[in-house]
């Protein structure tokens, strides 16, 4: 094939042919070369959507006037007892725009002690702090509290300081990230109705309960004696 017949020498001819052999190899590589970049280049965007797709999946509250306090962060309230465990038993009420929600404060009800003889009136507490890491206000008023007194199952309902004294002044507070207000109130040991109806007689001595609630942030129950 390297023969050929003209007036040069056989050489030129032969030095042309593998010329035209390298120069068509080189071709053929560099069309194979812009194939396989353009190729890989479509299949880059795919990928990327997919991971980005896959990075955008979620995954998945009386009888008597009661006083209050409210103390600093780092303060300690007037009433005994920690006031840092939450107890939300009931579903979270709506709060005006701007107050705390629900969510921000831990409700906790306080026995000044554990037992008390008959012709003693039990005082407790209901101790607001606000567990946010925000600053924020809410109203205590006294008409959004309750204190409220319960046979030792919860089955039975005794007493509530807003049966026979409700109260619907506001009480705006600010609180800080940690503080609290506290507020605390007697109980005469008798039992009461909401709007004060039926008779109020005397509780029996016994083991009992008591609740504290503010709007429908509800503390745990916190258990006390009549002697």
């Amino acid at each position: 094939m390297f023969d050929s017949n003209g007036p040069l020498p056989p050489e030129i001819y032969r030095r042309r042919r593998w010329l035209a052999i390298g120069v068509g190899t080189f071709v053929v590589l560099l069309v194979i070369g812009l194939f396989v970049v353009v190729g890989g280049g479509d299949e880059e965007p795919s990928n990327t959507a997919a991971v980005s797709s896959e990075s955008a999946t979620p995954t998945t509250t009386a009888s008597g006037s009661a006083t209050s306090t409210t103390s600093g962060a780092s303060g300690s309230s007037t009433t005994s007892g920690s006031a840092t465990t939450s107890g939300s038993a009931s579903p979270a009420s709506d709060t005006p725009a701007g107050q705390c929600a629900d969510s921000s404060l831990a409700v906790k009800a306080t026995i000044a002690q554990p037992t008390y003889k008959t012709g003693q009136e039990p005082e407790f507490g209901i101790v607001i702090t606000n567990i946010s890491t925000t600053t924020c206000e809410r109203d205590l008023g006294a008409g959004l509290q309750q204190v409220l007194v319960y046979s030792l199952d919860g089955a039975q309902r005794l007493w509530s300081n807003s049966d026979c004294f409700p109260a619907a002044t506001p009480d705006v507070r600010t609180l800080a990230p940690g503080q609290q207000a506290a507020f605390t109130v007697k109980w005469s040991g008798t039992t009461s109705q909401p709007e004060c109806a039926g008779e109020r007689v005397p509780v029996a001595p016994g083991a009992y309960t008591v609740i504290a609630q503010l709007g429908a942030l509800r503390s745990g129950p916190e258990p006390f004696n009549l002697a």
